[in-house]
Parts: structure tokens; C-alpha cells; sequence
């Protein structure tokens, strides 16, 4: 395949019909699409990555009071910065991790992301059991520091890999199975810390045998396969351009911005509440249990939601009608959660409103990431899911400062320590949000280009060839 200049690309790219007219008048008759078994394997082996990645970011949410208490700190703020640093170096490790995929491909950043994980989970294990099993904290933020870099390598990929592998009719659900497994792993994080750590000194053990599962599960990484020998569809064999000619199109793309405001202010909120959620029912009385559960509650609903709603989706292509149900709900239920911790002790509430939040938040991951690439393409999917999830994680690291600083201090309060004003705070901006799917449409908006791409190619492929055409006349 060629590959076009900026200059007839930003051409092409304003009219739909003619930028597929030109990309299948480039691609020979003779050209063949294939679909094969083994993309499942390299989806699994990155779902599994992702699932590690995010397990040890989440370690130490739920038992924040136990961290505290075995490194001897004098509040869970410095505890708090074990998963706001790994938000932070996901940003520096996004742009590195772009350019591997744009010029090495999905098996080198996996293999990246697999090796920095399995030794930043062993640098954690040192951090724990270092100066005779009483640790250094320092070490284990060091640990976490390798774990933010490998993160991007796995979490930015599965745009990258659904887009090479998979056609239009699969990619969501695709992409929903990588990129949702991340917050998966967050989920095993909110409920195996908690049920390890009964007491302080089970800290050690733990980190040892999250480390220990780590490793085992990045292994698989070292064998997926490069690249598919035959491209799946026309989409996925269309002309590439390279991240500097993507940036001159993403420029001038309005509809770039507000989804990239829109996904980056709700999976901020979503990375901070899940850090912080054991802290927020705390001083309401409930327990750590109680607390990594609604986490629980909180990814395994999404999970659900998003296995029901990609295929469905992956059919009808209406990601902007779901986009403008998803938002609202996503806002309503940060309000919602002022009014749920109450020192009674319910847990209906809480549990309810996470499973909507989990739900509406985890379904609007992969639709958002498709639907951008639609609108954008030809620009490489690789910067676009980048770019996003480095807004997500910078502003959930900000967040979480933002909230740590609005905790009532342990002697103040009703109750003392409460949070609430932190989740006025997140329940405003959330908001702000419900205006920004609007915004998509309008007299300008583009067409799906990658279906409609693939769909221009198939009705191409099923014309006959023009010697063919010859032979029946005569």
C-alpha cells in the first residue's frame, strides 16, 4: 500500500465516498481478506496483560489503612500516590508506546509492557519484605513506577490490535474484551487484597503472591503472532500515514476535542473513585470488605453491561445514540453517590449506584474508542487511543489529589474524616459532561468511514471482473 501526504489526506478525508473511492481503486482486484483463529489467542494474551497491569494498580486501594499502618506513615495520602503515580508515568510512557506500535507493531509493546509488570511487581516484593519484613516504601513506589510504564504498552494497544485483526462487524466486542480487562484486574485488586490481608503483617505475603500470579500470566505474551498473513477487511489494509500527518488531521477534528474532554473527565473520575473508594465509606462505618465489594459491584456490572451492549452495537454501528444515553446516566449516578454513604450502614445504595455507574461507564469505553476512530480515520488508531487514555489517567491522578485534599481531617466532620465534599466536587464536574455528546452531531458530522469502507469494498468484491463481464457478453 502507498501512503498518501498530508496535503491529499486532509483532501480526501473531508468527503467519506471519495477517500473509500480512492483507497479501493488502489487495492488490487486480486486482493484477499481472512479472518483467523488465532487472533482470539492474541486478544487473551492482551486481556491478560491488561488485567495484571490494572490488578497492581488497585493493590493498595483497599487496604489503604493496612499499607499505612505496616510502613508506619502518618495518613493514607502517601498511599494514596502508590496508584496516582502509576496515572502519571502512563502519561510519559504514551507517547513511547504510540510510536512502538506505529513502527514495531502490537507484539513488541506487549512484550514491553510484560516484561516492565512482571519486574515491577518483583521490585514491589522487595519494597515489602526489605529491612527485615518491616519495607521500604520507597522501593514499592518504585515498583508501581515500572508498572505506570508498562501499563500504556498493553492498555493504548487493543485500538491497535482490533483495527489489524478484526473487521467492522467484531471490533467493538473486541476491543471491549481488551480494553475492559483492564479494570477487570481493578476488580480482582478491590476483592483479593482485602481477603489476603486479614492482618498488617499478611502485607508481605500478599504483594508476594500477586507478584508470583503476575508472572505467570504475562508469559504468554512471548507467543502471539506478529501481524495476520492476509488482511481481515478493507479497512484494515487501507493506506497508513504516519503520527505526524495523523496529528495534522486530529488538528482541525471538533469532534476529536469533545469526546477526548468528555472520556478523559469520566475515566479520570472513575480512576479516582476506584482508588479512593475505601477511604470514602470508611468513616461511614462500613469496612474494607464492604468497601472493595461496591468496587467489585462497580467493575463486575460493567463487564456485564459491556458483553451485552458491544455485540449489540458491533450490529446496528448506533455508537452516538449510546453515547448520548450513556453520559447523562454516568452523571446522574456521581450525584447520586453524595447521597448514598450514610452512617447507617445500608448497603443497598451504594452497592446500586456503583453497579448503574460500573455499567454505564464500562459500555462507554469501547463504543467512545471506536467511534472516534471512525470519525478520525484515516488517522492511526494507535494515537488516538493514546492520546485518550493519557487525558483519563493525567486528570484521574489530579483528581485524586483534588479529592485527597478535600478529606475532612480525622478529627473533624460528620463523620469525622468523610469525603463528601469530594464527591460534590466530582459530581460537579461530571455535569459539566452532559452537554459534550450533543456537541457530536450537526450538519458536519462524518459517517462511520471504516464500515463504510469495508461495506464499499464487499459490494466492490461481488461485482464481476471486468474480464468475467467480457466472457459472459460474448
Amino acid at each position: 500500500m502507498s501512503i498518501f501526504n498530508i496535503s491529499k489526506v486532509e483532501e480526501l478525508s473531508t468527503s467519506t465516498n471519495v477517500f473509500n473511492n480512492v483507497i479501493i481503486s488502489e487495492m488490487t482486484q486480486e486482493m484477499q481478506f481472512k479472518s483467523y483463529k488465532r487472533r482470539w489467542f492474541g486478544l487473551v494474551c492482551l486481556m491478560l496483560l491488561n488485567i495484571v497491569a490494572s490488578w497492581a494498580w488497585l493493590t493498595f486501594a483497599p487496604i489503604s489503612s493496612n499499607v499505612a499502618e505496616f510502613y508506619n506513615l502518618k495518613s493514607e495520602s502517601p498511599v494514596n500516590w502508590l496508584s496516582t503515580v502509576i496515572l502519571f508515568t502512563y502519561a510519559l510512557g504514551s507517547w513511547p508506546c504510540a510510536v512502538v506500535l506505529n513502527r514495531k507493531g502490537v507484539k513488541t509493546s506487549m512484550l514491553i509492557s510484560a516484561v516492565l509488570v512482571i519486574v515491577g511487581s518483583w521490585v514491589r516484593v522487595a519494597g515489602a519484605r526489605a529491612n527485615d519484613n518491616h519495607g521500604k516504601f520507597g522501593v514499592l513506589m518504585f515498583g508501581q513506577i515500572l508498572i505506570g510504564f508498562g501499563q500504556p504498552f498493553c492498555l493504548n494497544a487493543p485500538s491497535y490490535y482490533t483495527d489489524m485483526w478484526f473487521t467492522s462487524k467484531s471490533r467493538i466486542s473486541a476491543n471491549a474484551l481488551a480494553s475492559l480487562s483492564n479494570p477487570l484486574g481493578g476488580a480482582i485488586g478491590q476483592l483479593v487484597s482485602p481477603a489476603f490481608v486479614v492482618k498488617t503483617s499478611d502485607f508481605p505475603n500478599m504483594i508476594l503472591w500477586v507478584s508470583i500470579i503476575a508472572t505467570v500470566l504475562c508469559i504468554p505474551a512471548l507467543f502471539i503472532p506478529a501481524r495476520p498473513p492476509l488482511p481481515p477487511c478493507a479497512s484494515s489494509a487501507s493506506p497508513k500515514i504516519t503520527l505526524m500527518q495523523s496529528f495534522g488531521l486530529l488538528r482541525n477534528n471538533r469532534r476529536f476535542y469533545f469526546m477526548f474532554a468528555l472520556f478523559s473527565v469520566l475515566v479520570g473520575f472513575f480512576n479516582s473513585f476506584s482508588s479512593l473508594i475505601n477511604q470514602i465509606m470508611e468513616p461511614y462505618g462500613y469496612t474494607s470488605d464492604q468497601a472493595g465489594i461496591d468496587g467489585a459491584v462497580l467493575i463486575v456490572a460493567g463487564l456485564v453491561a459491556a458483553a451485552v451492549l458491544s455485540p449489540i452495537l458491533d450490529r446496528t454501528h448506533t455508537f452516538l445514540l449510546a453515547i448520548r444515553i450513556q453520559v447523562p446516566l454516568i452523571a446522574a449516578c456521581y450525584i447520586a453517590l453524595i447521597f448514598t454513604q450514610t452512617t447507617d450502614n445500608q448497603l443497598a445504595g451504594p452497592y446500586f449506584v456503583s453497579g448503574i455507574l460500573g455499567a454505564t461507564s464500562f459500555s462507554l469505553l469501547p463504543v467512545a474508542l471506536e467511534w472516534v476512530q471512525e470519525q478520525t480515520f484515516p488517522v492511526n488508531p494507535e494515537l488516538t487511543s493514546s492520546i485518550f487514555w493519557v487525558g483519563g489517567n493525567v486528570l484521574g491522578g489530579i483528581f485524586i489529589v483534588v479529592m485527597d485534599a478535600l478529606k475532612r481531617p480525622p478529627n473533624e466532620g460528620n463523620p469525622p474524616g468523610n469525603m463528601r465534599n469530594a464527591l460534590v466536587f466530582q459530581a460537579v464536574i461530571a455535569g459539566v459532561t452532559i452537554p459534550l455528546p450533543f456537541l457530536l452531531g450537526g450538519k458536519d458530522v462524518t459517517k462511520n468511514r471504516r464500515i463504510e469502507l469495508d461495506e464499499e469494498a464487499e459490494r466492490h468484491a461481488r461485482q464481476p471482473h471486468p474480464a468475467e463481464a467480457d466472457v459472459d457478453t460474448q
